[in-house]
C-alpha cells in the first residue's frame, strides 16, 4: 500500500527529504556491522507479567529471530501488502512483529493491550485483517481468549508460545525463504508499513496509516532533539503502538543502533532501577511522574543514573519547576516534545534556551521560514497558524489559531474516512491543535489547547491546557486537570478534576488534611496570578484521571463522568 501521490513522493525525494531505506534494512545493516551489540531487552518483571522469561536479543540475533517469525507468518498465509492486527504489551515479540512485517511487505496495526471489543473490531473493520498477533495473556488480560471471542471467525488468531515461536537460531531454510518472497516483491520505503490509530482524546480512533519514509523523516527529528548515538540505551515505558515509542524509539534505534530496554505498564520502583541496571542514558516520561519524582530528591538520589544524559517529555502540559529541578539539583535535561501519529514534530530542548518555563511552553517555529533553527527538522517540515473564524494566517505575536503542518512526517490521511477537513486547500494538515504565535519577534509557537477542547465560558474563551499546567505544583495532590460542564446562564464553566496524594509514614494524611477544597485550589491558583474569569467553580475528587495510552487526560471523558454526577445529584 502507498498512499502518497507520486508527485509527493517524486518532490521529496528530490529534495532529499525521502530516500530507499526501510526498518529491516537498517537491522540488517546493525546486524552486520555490530553483531554482539544489544538490540531488545524485555523487563526484569516479565515473567509475572506473561508467563515467559524475559528475553534479551542482539541486533544479530534479532535479526536472525525476525527472518524466522516472517517465515512462520509466510506460513500462515500473510502476504505482500496484507494487513495484520498486533496487540502485544511492550516486550521483545511486539518489536520482532514491526521487523518481520517489514520483511515480507506486509502492514502492521498494532492495538493497545487495553483495547477491548469495540475497538478490536472497529480495527477490523476498517483495515480487514488477514491474521491477528498476540499472545495468551497480559496480567489479567486474556488477550488471545478474548481476541477468538469477539473477532470474526475468518480471521486467524496467532498465538506467541503455541501458533508463533520465538527463534534467534540461524535457520538457512527460513531466511532464503524471506529472500525469495522480498526478491519477488519487491519492498519500498514509500509502502505503508504501520497503520497506528489515533489516541482516541476526542472519541473514536481512526487509523493513520504511515510509511518507512514518513517515520525516519519523524525519527530523525527525535535524533537530532536527544543526540542519539550509536550504542545509546533507551528505556521505553509508553506502548510501542503509535509515535510516543515507533517514532521516538523503534525507528531511530534501527536508524542509529541503539538499545531498546523495554517497560510496561508503568511501575515507578522499576523504572528507577532500570535507568540504573541498564545504564540508560535515555528515556521519555509522562509529566506527572517527573513532578513526582521532582519532588522526591530523596528518592532520586537513592540511585545511581550516572549514565542518563536527558529524559523526554510531553503528551500533556510541562511544569518549569520540575524542569528547573532536574537541571539544577540531578543535572538531567528535559526535553519537551510535542508529536503526534500524524507528523506533527516540534521539540525544545536547552539549545532553544536555558529558560525553563520557555522550554516547558514554547517551541520553535520550525518549518516557518525562521532562519535562527539552523536543524533538520526545520528543514523538512513547513508550519503555520490559521485565524479559526477568518481562516487567514496569523503572523502577529498574541493571537491565538490552529496549528497548519506540512511536510516530510507527515501523513496522507486518515484510513477510510473523509478527509475533506483534514486538510487545507493547499495541503497543510490541521492538527486541531490551538497554538499561539510567542516572542519578540514571535519566533516560538505556545500549545493553547485544542480546537476543541477549548471553554466557553459566558463568551470568553478559556483554554484547559494553560490551567492544567498551573495545576500540576497543587499542594497535597497527585495530579489535576480541569473540564468543562454546562452552565444554563454561562453555557459552560470550569470544573477541576484532582486525585489527592496519600499520606506517608512521615506526613499522614489526617481526615483535616485528606479535605481539599474548592476555595483552596481557587486560592492557589489566584497566587499564581491567573484571571478571575479562569477560576474553576466546582471540585471533582477522583481515584484516577482517565488517560490515554501516551498519558494524555482523555479530557471528553472526564467531561461526561462529571456530567453524570452532577445529574445524579440533583435527580
Amino acid at each position: 500500500m502507498i498512499t502518497s501521490s507520486p508527485q509527493r513522493i517524486a518532490d521529496y525525494r528530490a529534495r532529499g527529504w525521502w530516500g530507499d531505506i526501510t526498518l529491516h534494512s537498517m537491522l540488517r545493516q546493525h546486524a552486520a556491522e555490530h553483531p554482539e551489540l544489544l538490540a531488545v531487552a524485555d523487563q526484569p518483571n516479565r515473567d509475572v507479567l506473561t508467563g515467559d522469561a524475559p528475553l534479551r536479543l542482539s541486533f544479530a540475533e534479532l535479526n536472525r529471530a525476525t527472518d524466522n517469525l516472517a517465515h512462520q507468518l509466510l506460513q500462515a498465509g500473510v502476504k505482500s501488502n496484507d494487513a495484520i492486527l498486533v496487540q502485544l504489551p511492550n516486550i521483545a515479540e511486539l518489536v520482532m512483529a514491526y521487523l518481520a512485517a517489514s520483511k515480507i511487505g506486509a502492514i502492521i496495526s498494532p492495538a493497545a493491550v487495553q483495547y477491548g471489543a469495540h475497538e478490536l473490531q472497529h480495527i477490523c473493520t476498517t483495515i480487514n485483517p488477514v491474521a491477528m498477533v498476540t499472545i495468551d495473556h497480559f496480567n489479567d488480560i486474556a488477550l488471545a481468549k478474548n481476541a477468538r471471542q469477539h473477532l470474526p471467525d475468518a480471521i486467524p488468531v496467532l498465538v506467541f508460545g503455541t501458533d508463533l515461536r520465538v527463534d534467534t537460531a540461524l535457520d538457512s531454510s527460513a531466511h532464503e525463504a524471506v529472500q525469495q518472497h522480498e526478491a519477488q516483491h519487491p519492498i519500498n520505503a514509500d509502502d505503508v508499513l504501520t497503520i497506528c490509530w489515533t489516541s482516541g482524546t476526542t472519541g473514536t480512533p481512526k487509523g493513520v496509516p504511515r510509511s518507512h519514509n514518513m517515520w525516519f523523516a519523524t525519527s530523525r527529528c527525535c535524533v537530532e532533539a536527544a543526540d542519539y548515538q550509536l550504542g545509546d540505551r533507551f528505556l521505553n515505558i509508553f506502548p510501542m503502538v503509535n509515535m510516543g515509542s515507533v517514532g521516538a524509539f523503534l525507528y531511530p534505534a534501527m536508524l542509529v543502533g541503539c538499545s531498546i530496554i523495554l517497560h510496561h505498564p508503568l511501575d515507578p520502583a522499576l523504572f528507577l532501577t532500570q535507568l540504573q541496571d541498564e545504564k540508560i542514558t535515555f528515556t521519555v516520561a509522562p509529566p506527572a511522574v517527573l513532578n513526582q519524582l521532582a519532588k522526591n530528591e530523596a528518592m532520586w538520589n537513592q540511585f545511581d543514573f550516572s549514565e542518563l544524559r536527558s529524559i523526554g517529555s510531553g503528551s500533556a502540559p510541562l511544569a518549569p519547576w520540575m524542569i528547573e529541578t532536574f537541571a539544577q539539583k540531578y543535572g538531567v535535561e528535559v526535553l519537551n516534545f510535542y508529536g503526534s501519529n500524524e507528523g506533527i514534530s516540534l521539540f525544545c530542548t536547552p539549545r532553544h534556551g536555558s529558560d525553563a518555563t520557555a522550554r516547558a511552553t514554547l517551541f520553535p517555529r520550525v518549518g516557518a521560514g525562521i532562519n535562527d533553527w539552523d536543524s533538520y527538522v526545520n528543514s523538512v517540515v513547513v508550519s503555520k497558524v490559521m485565524d479559526l473564524e477568518s481562516g487567514e494566517e496569523i503572523t502577529e505575536a498574541g493571537k491565538v489559531g490552529e496549528l497548519l503542518f506540512d511536510g516530510a512526517t507527515v501523513f496522507d490521511g486518515y484510513l477510510g474516512t473523509d478527509n475533506s477537513e483534514v486538510f487545507t486547500a493547499d495541503g497543510f494538515f490541521r492538527t486541531g491543535d490551538l497554538v499561539e504565535l510567542c516572542g519578540e519577534p514571535p519566533n516560538f509557537y505556545r500549545i493553547a489547547g485544542r480546537c476543541k477542547d477549548i471553554i466557553n465560558r459566558g463568551g470568553m474563551k478559556i483554554s484547559p491546557s494553560e490551567i492544567d499546567i498551573l495545576l500540576e505544583g497543587l499542594p497535597n495532590s497527585v495530579e489535576a486537570a480541569v473540564c468543562a460542564y454546562a452552565d444554563e446562564n454561562l453555557g459552560e464553566k470550569i470544573c477541576a478534576c484532582v486525585v489527592i496524594a496519600p499520606g506517608t509514614p512521615e506526613t499522614p494524611m489526617t481526615p483535616d488534611t485528606l479535605a481539599l477544597t474548592l476555595d483552596q485550589i481557587i486560592s492557589y491558583l489566584s497566587e499564581q496570578g491567573i484571571a478571575k474569569f479562569k477560576l474553576p467553580q466546582h471540585l471533582e475528587i477522583f481515584d484516577a484521571l482517565p488517560r490515554n495510552p501516551l498519558g494524555k487526560v482523555q479530557r471528553f471523558i472526564l467531561q461526561d463522568i462529571v456530567s453524570r454526577r452532577l445529574q445524579e445529584r440533583q435527580s
